[in-house]
């Protein structure tokens, strides 16, 4: 680190916690039915919101409507949205071709419950993609995982999982552990203790998943020794943590170690997806799973998981060995959404121009983060970026949780009032949809900018 960001080092924490105050009292007093529906909706819904995900400090925006790369809110502020439902709207908000696909689907059903031969044109769009011949739908990420998961326990008739701390991977019990785990209770770095994200979990199925240390080939071969583990899932980048990238080999590393001890490796794609690349993060990087697990940005804004696998994995399935249950899964509205973003929408070459102006968007924060000597890097992949308030790069959740959050608490907030909409949680990534234009991915750094100059004034 050079000198002037050793010295800012100091003092940007109490600064980021000025502007921090000041910003506060600009978004309360320019949200003010944004704050009346959040007391109105807490009386009737636990936090005012419908997932947990969406509560954040002070209180949430409250939408109103949205159309392609902007979102407006019930006081009638508009924002450029790069939060896109969580990373689930790399089509952006109504694109044409996919209202064009839902409007032609509801004149003709939107629930058959029995299958519709759009299951197989997705499902062939999919094996273009990620390689993998046979596949599954649900409805959401969580479904996915899921799903995956228990395959992967018939195939080797083993108990065990095991999963990176920081990961998320949905909210069933299996994995609702050690999502963000206070350092208290995490135990040693190289070898965590699992801790249950919440009340809920028994000691049972705590017993039965096992933690590790992301970017750490070593820890994963010495926990799969036992022979008891069914299956390792992992994002190929961690999504939960800001944006936590491989370190080279370390994929490929993986994949030998799963093969060897006869474990089913399973890629959570449902944040890098489609937008990690044409071929998501497995195409990306190289590395082919037993299983990946898809879900949000390939609906288009629909509720929509998939999982797709190996002959071996899938034959699961198709011998009844394994039970895929669920009314909604392949349902014909869903499917005419991911056929026209698939096909039509999130095409190469659009999927191309996507990660341009990301790639434009990380260049000039980059150019501002060096030139003010900041303590802050940006990471990114595919159409996905952040902003990592920490000098050094983050490999796991350990090195995350050093990162100064003051500083990122504050830049959310001063965007915000400016009308740019980042995830809430400080842990997500901006992404870049189809319909972003030129002059929404120049006013990114823009606002950056403002943000970085006051910092350091």
């Amino acid at each position: 680190m050079n000198a002037i960001s050793s010295a800012l080092q100091n003092n940007l924490a109490e600064r980021a916690k000025n502007i921090t105050r000041r910003e506060l009292q600009v978004y309360s007093d320019r949200t003010k039915a944004s704050q009346a529906a959040n007391l109105r909706a807490r009386k009737v819904l636990p936090m005012g919101v419908p997932s947990s995900f969406q509560a954040y400090d002070p209180y949430p925006i409250v939408a109103k409507r949205a159309q392609g790369g902007w979102i407006e809110d019930v006081d009638g502020h508009r924002y450029i949205d790069y939060n896109l439902g969580f990373g689930a709207l790399f089509a952006g908000h109504c694109h044409p071709l996919v209202q064009e696909a839902m409007a032609h689907q509801i004149d003709n059903g939107t629930l058959f419950v029995s299958p519709c031969e759009s299951n197989a044109d997705v499902a062939e769009l999919l094996i273009e993609r990620f390689g993998l011949p046979m596949w599954r739908f649900t409805n959401s990420g969580t479904e996915a995982t899921m799903d995956a998961i228990r395959v992967a326990r018939a195939i080797t008739g083993r108990d065990h999982i095991v999963k990176v701390e920081g990961g998320y991977h949905g909210h069933h019990d299996e994995v609702m552990i050690s999502m963000k785990p206070a350092l208290s209770a995490a135990g040693d770095a190289s070898s965590p203790t699992p801790v249950p994200a919440t009340a809920g979990i028994t000691q049972a199925v705590l017993r039965d998943t096992i933690v590790i240390p992301y970017n750490d080939s070593e820890a994963l071969e010495r926990v799969l020794k036992s022979g008891t583990v069914a299956c390792f899932i992992v994002e190929p980048a961690m999504q939960n943590i800001s944006i936590c990238l491989p370190e080279d080999g370390y994929l490929q590393q993986v994949r030998e170690i799963t093969r060897k001890y006869g474990t089913m490796l399973i890629f959570d794609e449902v944040k890098t997806g489609i937008t990690a690349g044409w071929s998501g993060a497995t195409g990306h990087f190289g590395v082919t799973p037993d299983l990946v697990c898809l879900a949000k940005s390939i609906g288009g804004g629909l509720p929509i998981g998939a999982f797709g696998g190996s002959q071996e994995c899938m034959d699961q399935i198709t011998s009844g060995k394994v039970l895929h249950l669920g009314t909604y899964n392949g349902n014909p509205l869903s499917m005419a959404a991911v056929k026209a973003v698939l096909s039509q929408v999130c095409t190469k070459e659009a999927t191309l121009e996507a990660i341009s102006r990301n790639q434009s968007i990380v260049a000039e924060c980059d150019a501002i983060i060096a030139r003010s000597g900041v303590p802050a890097h940006t990471v990114n992949l595919g159409a996905k970026a952040c902003v990592t308030w920490s000098a050094t790069r983050v490999r796991n959740y350990r090195d995350y949780k050093a990162t100064d959050f003051d500083i990122a608490f504050a830049q959310w907030l001063h965007h915000i009032n400016r009308g740019l909409m980042l995830p809430p949680g400080l842990d997500d990534q901006w992404l870049c949809s189809i319909m972003h234009t030129e002059s929404d991915t120049r006013r990114v750094a823009e606002v950056f900018e403002q943000f970085v100059d006051e910092l350091i004034a």
